[in-house]
Formats: structure tokens, sequence, C-alpha cells
């Protein structure tokens, strides 16, 4: 009998090491699943990803800090960075500085959350003397379903103003296209927009017209890609006039 009773807590004791052991491989699967959203899992703290594009007209190149430590130098209208991982903070003070002091430095505190994507987007007030304009943009961290693109643009052309932005397919012509985004403002924001994948035609018109102020090269979009557009008057050409920055969001 006694034998017989050992026996029996033997056996239930093994199922419940055997419940406990799927409970914790029930739990590492969840936290490799939410890890990216989790602050801490077992000693790992998650970071947010930030990059920076300058689409600056007229302020001069600069060095931008995140809780004062360089994050990018000597940057200028164009320039786009790749993600890189900072520590997550509710008011992360970002400042942009002058790289030849000829011009007055600006800050911002910005939220910069956990397992999330920004962008640090300057631009400037368009006047003299020139100033930075700071600000952080969540941007989309999950790639567009199978057969579609998603894509957000920024409008940072003042001389040429509001536009209407098309995405043309391959044999269409710009008359039979329904744009995107209509009269998106300068300084304003139309995205994220999703749309079947092909192979299309970027084209930027003022608002109204169908006269491109820029037409890009062919797309060869081939489904999940995300991406931000950042329109930006050409400094130094007329032709054409008006520039699209094209940044990799996601895939």
């Amino acid at each position: 009998m006694a034998t017989m009773e050992t026996e029996n807590k033997k056996r239930a004791g093994n199922r419940l090491s055997a419940v406990k052991l799927a409970a914790a491989a029930a739990c590492s699967l969840a936290g490799a699943f939410v890890l990216a959203g989790c602050q801490t899992v077992q000693g790992f703290t998650a970071t947010a990803l930030v990059r920076v594009i300058d689409a600056s007209y007229i302020a001069p190149a600069a060095n931008v800090y995140i809780e004062k430590a360089i994050f990018a130098g000597n940057i200028g209208q164009g320039f786009i960075s790749n993600y890189s991982a900072v520590t997550p903070s509710e008011a992360a003070v970002v400042m942009v500085t002058p790289v030849n002091g000829t011009s007055p430095s600006q800050s911002a505190a910005v939220t910069l959350n956990a397992g999330s994507q920004h962008t640090i987007f300057i631009t400037d007030n368009g006047q003299s003397p020139t100033q930075y304009v700071v600000t952080a943009l969540l941007d989309q961290a999950i790639s567009s379903p199978s057969g579609h693109s998603t894509f957000r643009f920024l409008n940072q052309a003042p001389r040429t103003g509001a536009v209407d932005v098309y995405m043309v397919p391959g044999g269409s012509e710009l008359a039979d296209t329904i744009p995107l985004c209509t009269d998106l403002a300068v300084g304003a924001t139309c995205g994220y927009v999703s749309f079947a994948s092909s192979t299309l035609t970027m084209v930027i018109t003022p608002t109204g017209t169908v006269t491109p102020k820029y037409t890009s090269t062919a797309l060869a979009l081939t489904g999940g890609e995300v991406r931000t557009v950042v329109i930006v008057d050409s400094q130094l050409t007329t032709n054409p006039p008006v520039q699209a920055l094209i940044a990799d969001d996601a895939d």
C-alpha cells in the first residue's frame, strides 16, 4: 500500500512538472511574438527605432543630437538616415544645431515609444534668419498586405505650393488616373495610403492641374512596401522643379 501511494505521488508530481513546462513554453512563445511591444522581458529592454530626414529648404548643414548624444552629423536637405536603436522616452530631447554656428539651435521634447519606428523630421520656417523646425513622426513598421503597397506623402515644397500626387500604372495616362492625394498643402501630410502593387510612375502636379512638376522613373512595386515620400523644391535647377525623397519604412 505504501509503495502504491508513493508511486501515485510520483505520477502526480510528474504531471505537475509537465504542466509547468508547457506553461513556460507557452509564455516563451508568447514573449517572442510580443517582444517588440514590451519594455522588459527577462532582462531584455526594448528600444525605439529612430531615423532622421532633413527636408530643410534654406537652413544650413546641421548636427542632430538625441539626449545630448550625436545621432547624425553635418546633414542637409535630402539626407535620410537608416533606423538606429535608442532608449525609449516620453520626452526625449532632440537638438538640431548648425555645423558652423550660423543660425540658432532648435530643440524639442519628443515621444519615442519602445518597439516603434520614428522619424525625426527637420524642416525650416522659410524665413530669415532661418530656424530649424523639429518634428517627430510615428512610422508604419508593419509591411503592407500581399499585393499592396503603402505610401505616405509630406509636402515641403514652398515654391511649388499645394500639390496632387498620382501613382500612374504602366500603360495608363495621367488624365485617366485618380490622384492618391489632392490639395496637399505645404507642411501637410497625406498618408499612409494603400494601393494595388504594380509597376507605377509617381507624378506630382500643382493642385488642380495635369502639368507634372515631377515624374519618377518606373517604380516596380511587388507588394509589402511601406514608403515615406518627402516632396521638396529643387534648390538649384528648375528641371524638375520638384524632387521626391523616398524613404523605406518597411518591406
